[in-house]
């Protein structure tokens, strides 16, 4: 392209009268002249020169392009002048309510992470014993006074890894002949985690760190001199993510045909982390890995004050100071670690064992196992001992969470209140219990129209919604003094890590046989049926209007009518706000105060 030539100073021609002649000026030249830099040049013959128009042409064309790139990024960063508040730019996407925001988290509670585990190399086992390979705990260990076909690990209660139930009392059938389900709600609980801060492991663990140099143990204990407390807090460990995971896998055959794929489920749990956690371990092995396409998950505040059916509890003060949870548990394992006492002392120089520093050591075996795969405190009990440490637990919650305890109806009736409100099909304003009325008042947080609703929670919280649910077959007396033997109320039955509760609605063609033989003469009839860690909850042993069936049902009308009744019963307000007396282990028997 050709460029303007420098202009030259010519002169005139010879003989030329002094006239006016054309004088050509670049752009810049004239620029500076109009800012009084540049004195103007006598005037020059005209140059012929090349056309600028490709030029001009070429810089409104790149002029236009760089226009164009600064409006995108403009775009683009406009929102986030704004910030993170309730800005007013109309360009700015909407925030994401709370109650479905899962990053970042908000409420999660206490997250430490632990040491990470190295089985292959911490793990001690007797080679000249068959070898039982690790799957993915090493829970085979000999303990003496173990029988045959019998494992420890059924018999520590909350702390139990998760395995299905033996059974509460009633044989399984399959679905008679056109029947079909038509509904399921799940209630799980988290998979297994590290201690809760302040647990009795955590403060062996301090205190026998505070021992350091001072104590020395021999024996079964000598791992003592060379072991400290590493565990986390709270938040899931790899085992309770495979619980999870595979209760995602199971249900997802048992009941996967009940998922409309045209629809995105409604999935609640609660903020604390092991909880979001939960779901969505829980979310990828029902949907796979992109579960976020089928399902959103509902996060509730679980915090002190807040209404929270899956966490009943924080917002039922009592629950917290009108009895002792621990009152029988304590006196139960001052008696049956006696013997365990004097042998950890007989093994210890330097320090003295008291019963509950045993006890504290006795819970560190389930903890250890879940976290590391494998526990050095494990074989320091003998197999009675476990029967006794789980019953320990049994005791405890029934006092603190079952029909023992002043709030045990109450806070589960909030929970109780909403599988009623889906069967029933409403949305629930008020309910005169620790529900989220903000929430379950609306269908795009509580919807009515979902085959599957899947809810994520506590053991404790679970106890406490069998309780609002009167299922009496759990009302049990349990004495603090003595082991009764097999009971039915056995906290490694009813919630183990990544424990599950499914209400299956069943409708069939005619009424099934309250002996399974047949059909009755009738008409279409619907009933429900609790499975309760994969074997069915006996609805007759605990409402007589359902019947003595030998499959466990109930027609979904005449429960329906028994549990219009819960919420009296529960008297959630006086029960969780009321000025009463405290009470001792004993004087509650049906979970409301007296």
């Amino acid at each position: 392209m050709a460029t303007s030539s420098t202009p030259r100073d010519r002169k005139a021609p010879a003989g030329g009268a002094a006239g006016y002649h054309l004088v050509h000026q670049d752009e810049a030249q004239i620029d500076a002249q109009d800012s009084g830099r540049v004195s103007p040049r006598a005037a020059s013959p005209p140059i012929i020169r090349a056309s600028n128009r490709p030029y001009r042409g070429l810089v409104l064309i790149l002029s236009g392009l760089v226009v164009i790139l600064l409006g995108t990024i403009l775009y683009l960063t406009l929102p986030w002048a704004w910030g993170s508040g309730s800005g007013s730019c109309p360009c700015r996407p909407p925030d994401v309510p709370q109650y479905f925001q899962t990053s970042p988290e908000l409420w999660a509670g206490a997250t430490a992470t632990g040491k990470p585990a190295f089985l292959a190399q911490t793990r001690v086992f007797d080679p000249t014993n068959t070898f039982v390979p690790n799957e993915p705990l090493q829970t085979a260990i000999p303990v003496k006074g173990q029988k045959d076909g019998n494992n420890i690990f059924a018999h520590m209660g909350y702390l139990s890894p998760y395995h299905p139930s033996p059974g509460f009392g009633v044989d399984e059938y399959p679905l008679p002949d056109g029947a079909e389900i038509v509904q399921v709600q799940m209630l799980s609980r988290h998979g297994a985690r590290y201690p809760t801060p302040n647990s009795e492991v955590a403060e062996l663990g301090e205190l026998i760190a505070n021992y350091s140099g001072k104590i020395k143990t021999s024996g079964a204990l000598e791992f003592l001199n060379d072991w400290s407390y590493q565990l986390g807090y709270a938040i899931l460990v790899p085992r309770g993510r495979q619980e999870l995971f595979e209760s995602g896998i199971l249900h997802s055959y048992m009941y996967g045909s009940l998922y409309n794929p045209n629809t995105k489920l409604i999935v609640r749990t609660t903020t604390q982390d092991r909880m979001l956690k939960s779901a969505e371990n829980w979310m990828a092995g029902f949907f796979g890995l992109e579960w976020t396409n089928n399902a959103t998950i509902e996060v509730i505040i679980e915090a002190g004050g807040f209404n929270n059916s899956l966490a009943g509890s924080l917002n039922c003060p009592n629950s917290y100071s009108k009895i002792d949870w621990k009152e029988p548990s304590t006196r139960w394992a001052n008696i049956y670690l006696k013997e365990a006492t004097d042998r950890f002392n007989n093994m210890t120089e330097g320090f003295k064992w008291t019963p509950k520093d045993v006890y504290a050591a006795q819970s560190m075996c389930p903890y250890e196992t879940v976290a590391y795969g494998f526990s050095r405190f494990c074989d320091l009990f003998t197999y009675e001992e476990w029967e006794h440490f789980g019953y320990s637990i049994d005791l405890s919650f029934s006092a603190g969470s079952g029909f023992h305890s002043p709030t045990g109806r109450a806070v589960g009736i909030g929970y109780q209140q909403e599988v009623i409100a889906r069967l029933k099909n409403h949305t629930l304003g008020y309910s005169g219990s620790q529900i989220n009325t903000t929430l379950d008042s609306s269908t795009e947080t509580f919807p009515l129209n979902q085959s599957l609703y899947f809810d994520f929670s506590h053991d404790t919280n679970i106890i406490s919604i069998l309780t609002a649910f009167g299922l009496t077959q759990f009302r049990e007396d349990l004495p603090s003094d003595r082991y009764p033997g097999e009971h039915e109320f056995t906290v490694a039955h009813v919630t183990p890590f990544g424990a599950r509760l499914d209400i299956e609605i069943i409708k069939t063609p005619k009424p099934v046989s309250i002996n399974r033989d047949g059909f009755d003469d009738g008409k279409e009839t619907k009933y429900i049926h609790f499975i309760l860690n994969q074997r069915t909850l006996p609805l007759g042993k605990s409402f007589s209007e359902c019947g003595d069936r030998k499959d466990g049902w109930c027609e979904l009308d005449t429960f329906l009518e028994i549990q219009e009744t819960m919420a009296e019963k529960a008297r959630f307000d006086y029960a969780c706000f009321g000025d009463y007396d405290s009470v001792h282990y004993g004087d509650i028997k049906d979970g409301a105060p007296a």
